[in-house]
């Protein structure tokens, strides 16, 4: 396999980073991550390892527990992961982006202190309680509230799809609500920090999911739950902007979590159309097929190139929000083509579990509507085009 695009470009460090998760992908995730998928079950013990390698600390400075790296690095990590078990980098993807990011970026030195030590070792996870029923992209649906009373926030309502929001290292979950009206009579919506355990606060059943069985995944219900006054994570009333900046953030990891999909299913596509014989002949010596993966191949290298690209203006302080958009759209297609490729040069095998690409073609669909739909991606590029409607 060419590696010309995973390193070139790349620093010394970065490349040591890189084939540094790439080993621990191919000798300790890859042989539990059908049993995980079987089971549906986070291997813990996975986690508590990529914390031991600092995984979890990558993008964050020492000062705070990281290891001093930028988003780049972050997202080396999640591609590498990405190509042997899905679940997995997403549990790195959303334990950062979405459980220690916010916490970093918007919160008091209190709850950095308090907090980040363990999300940052891997000692724990923690959740980001946005989406409902009634309201995702569309944040003025939000029907959650909090209110304040005797110095505390009281929390009604319910949140769907929450990632890492019930293991048992979960520590707390993040929840936008709505905390009052803007001048405009508008939603003012806040972001509060919810301990696990609050009276009040449930974690309901995992979900039967179509893909990610290991990734931890859980509705939340609150009634009444009851926290600190301190709890309020950044400003009130900047609970969604704060959240779509990290978003935004997040954009790319996925981005580099499918690219690293698509890798895997290239990879496995073309070491079994070189192992395949059919009707007398290797399957790789069929022109079709050799067109096939070499469109494999091409959408790995411009998927890639995009979330490198990105990554790359994030961490030097420039704007990347139409960049993430682009990246993620791209990157989301190639791993859904890429796994349904990978399936039919595979056969009837494509379709058994225990081959990664059966699993990636299951996992990879949830990539065109997680941290932001494609029509959402192409609506944040229409905008950028200065098209609007």
């Amino acid at each position: 396999m060419h590696t010309d695009t995973l390193t070139h470009g790349l620093s010394a460090e970065e490349r040591e980073l890189a084939g540094m998760v790439r080993a621990f992908a191919d000798e300790v995730v890859a042989p539990r991550s059908y049993e995980a998928d079987r089971d549906a079950t986070l291997p813990l013990d996975i986690v508590a390892q990529m914390g031991e390698l600092g995984l979890f600390g990558l993008p964050f400075p020492e000062d705070v527990g990281g290891q001093g790296g930028d988003y780049t690095a972050l997202c080396l990590a999640i591609e590498a992961l990405g190509r042997v078990d899905q679940s997995i980098a997403i549990t790195l993807e959303a334990g950062v982006s979405l459980g220690a990011m916010p916490v970093f970026r918007f919160g008091t030195d209190a709850q950095r202190s308090d907090l980040l030590p363990d999300l940052l070792a891997g000692r724990a996870l923690a959740g980001f309680g946005l989406t409902e029923p009634e309201a995702g992209s569309d944040a003025g649906a939000t029907r959650t509230t909090a209110r304040l009373e005797d110095g505390h926030w009281v929390i009604d309502g319910a949140k769907q799809f929450i990632t890492n929001s019930g293991t048992a290292i979960t520590r707390f979950v993040t929840v936008t609500a709505v905390t009052g009206r803007t001048a405009s009579g508008g939603p003012e919506i806040s972001a509060i920090i919810v301990p696990h355990g609050t009276p009040g606060f449930v974690v309901g059943p995992g979900y039967d999911k179509v893909g990610w069985h290991a990734s931890d995944t859980h509705p939340l219900a609150f009634d009444g739950a009851r926290v600190p006054e301190a709890n309020l994570l950044g400003a009130r009333g900047r609970g969604y902007a704060n959240f779509l900046h990290i978003l935004d953030e997040g954009r790319i990891a996925i981005a580099a979590l499918a690219t690293g999909a698509a890798e895997g299913c290239l990879e496995a596509a073309v070491d079994y159309a070189k192992a395949r014989t059919v009707f007398g002949e290797r399957l790789s010596s069929r022109q079709s097929i050799q067109f096939l993966l070499a469109r494999m191949r091409a959408r790995v290298h411009t998927a890639r190139l995009a979330w490198l690209h990105a990554a790359r203006l994030r961490d030097a302080g420039e704007p990347f929000k139409e960049e993430a958009a682009i990246a993620k759209l791209v990157s989301g297609e190639a791993a859904m083509d890429n796994a349904r490729d990978a399936t039919q040069v595979f056969g009837g095998n494509g379709f058994m579990n225990e081959y990664p690409v059966a699993r990636h073609y299951r996992d990879s669909k949830i990539l065109e509507i997680g941290e932001g739909t494609t029509e959402v991606q192409l609506l944040v590029i229409s905008r950028a085009l200065g098209l609007t409607g």
